[in-house]
This record gives structure tokens, C-alpha cells and sequence, in this order.
């Protein structure tokens, strides 16, 4: 993807333009492109000057940032509700976003879902017979306790 161009070399070639020099002159002039020559002269005209939008980053999360209460209150309310339970609470609310804007709102909070702890690796005994050696075929045997 493209860079964007310094604010510097917009207002140059902006003044250049009100200067009189046409916009195919001025854009070869200082190595710009003839679209974005008369693009900046037309936002020079409409704004006052020619300045970029800005760019990437995530602009949308501040629709579900507003809802971060009502989330966090149906977290606490409710323990074990799901993501497209949120979701489609969300949207009856009136706020239309994404699954995955959910999931990235638990995620930058440091808010996990976990339905059940996660269990310990046995210390006592192995939990299956690592037999393979490269290039064998492996299978995978569950070893049965002795008290069975």
C-alpha cells in the first residue's frame, strides 16, 4: 500500500496550483500523480487545506467501547453467557457489530471465557505410549489405570 505524502509537499503543490501553474505541470513538477494534484487542490478549496485522512487502525471499536458496561454487567450477571449471546444482545440494544468485535473486546480487556478450569498434567504416570519413532505410523493407545 501507498504512504502518505507529507503535509509540506500538499500545501507546496496547493500553492503551486494557485500560483497559476496547471495541475498536469504542477503534479510533474514535484513527481506527484495528476489525480492526486487535483485532488488535494479540491480539498484545498473545500476545507482550506489539503489534509490527509487518517489511516489504518482500528476506528470502530469505540461503538462497542461505548457498550463496555452493558457487557461487562451481562458477564457478571450471567457467568456463563456466550459470545453470540452478547452479540445478539448487542444488537437488539441497537448496536450492530460484528462476532469478532466481541471477541476482540474480551480480548483487549483481558476478560476470558472459560467454561471449566483446565486440568493439570498427571505427575505420577505417562498419559499416553510415545512409541513413535520418525516416519512410523502412531497411535494413539490410552493407558488404562492399574486399579481398573
Amino acid at each position: 500500500m501507498a504512504r502518505t505524502l507529507s503535509q509540506d509537499l500538499r500545501d507546496r503543490v496547493v500553492g503551486a496550483i494557485d500560483g497559476g501553474m496547471i495541475c498536469r505541470a504542477a503534479s510533474a513538477h514535484f513527481g506527484v500523480s495528476t489525480s492526486s494534484a487535483i485532488s488535494w487542490r479540491r480539498l484545498a478549496l473545500q476545507h482550506g487545506q489539503a489534509v490527509a485522512r487518517p489511516r489504518s487502525g482500528d476506528r470502530n471499536s469505540s461503538r462497542i467501547e461505548a457498550q463496555g458496561d452493558f457487557i461487562k454487567g451481562l458477564v457478571a450477571e450471567q457467568g456463563d453467557i456466550t459470545l453470540d449471546e452478547i452479540h445478539t444482545r448487542l444488537i437488539e440494544r441497537g448496536t450492530p457489530v460484528g462476532i469478532g468485535t466481541v471477541h476482540r473486546f474480551f480480548a483487549r480487556h483481558g476478560i476470558t471465557r472459560k467454561k471449566r478450569p483446565g486440568t493439570r498434567s498427571s505427575r505420577t504416570g505417562r498419559t499416553f505410549r510415545g512409541s513413535a519413532t520418525t516416519g512410523s505410523m502412531v497411535r494413539w493407545i490410552s493407558i488404562r489405570n492399574a486399579s481398573c
